[in-house]
């Protein structure tokens, strides 16, 4: 039962925390769910965020479903992503009603903005922490695998250039990557 209390109060504080989308969310769900909580180490926090990646939905609900579950179960995958979202809505509701009594005063614009600022921020954050991640907990010597930074190079540079699909750049990167793996051990 204390586990069930522990991932919904979690998740509800990344939920009343969690603006500017998935992208901010994910520092905030890391320092919850692997510095707080220890629920999961940086490598498997590493792979939750592929699976977001590659699976439908929300970020962040995907991320609640996932740890509730293997923390506690069914159960704590409905309290976990129950969690997450309930600030979310509130929020909402509240911010709909001033926004719609209050929508011409210039403080409204300025918040918005600052919080578009914000969001810049966490996101840069996350990236800065996934790649530094992906270089220092890589099997490389030192930490550092140099097939790893050429393909997150190379998936950029296609993602960036020729407009590719995210999905389908991952899934070649990490075919690419598992056939190296194959064939240098």
């Amino acid at each position: 039962m204390n586990a069930l209390l522990d991932l919904f109060l979690g998740f509800l504080r990344i939920g009343v925390m969690a603006f500017g989308g998935a992208y901010a969310s994910i520092p905030l769900v890391q320092r919850e769910v692997v510095d707080v909580n220890g629920w999961l180490t940086y490598e498997e926090f590493g792979n939750l965020l592929a699976l977001d990646e590659l699976t439908p939905g929300p970020i962040l609900i995907n991320s609640a479903t996932f740890v509730g579950a293997s923390v506690a179960g069914v159960p704590g995958a409905v309290v976990a992503s129950l969690g997450s979202i309930l600030p979310a809505c509130l929020i909402t509701m509240i911010l709909l009603w001033f926004f719609r009594k209050y929508r011409k005063l210039e403080i409204i614009t300025e918040v918005i903005f600052a919080i578009k600022c914000m969001t810049v921020g966490l996101v840069s954050v996350t990236i800065l922490r996934a790649i530094s991640n992906a270089i220092l907990l890589s099997g490389g010597a030192l930490g550092f695998d140099p097939v790893m930074v050429l393909l997150t190079a190379a998936a950029f540079l296609v993602i960036r250039k020729w407009q590719t699909n995210p999905l389908i750049v991952m899934l070649c990167s990490g075919l690419i990557y598992s056939l190296y793996s194959l064939i240098v051990s």
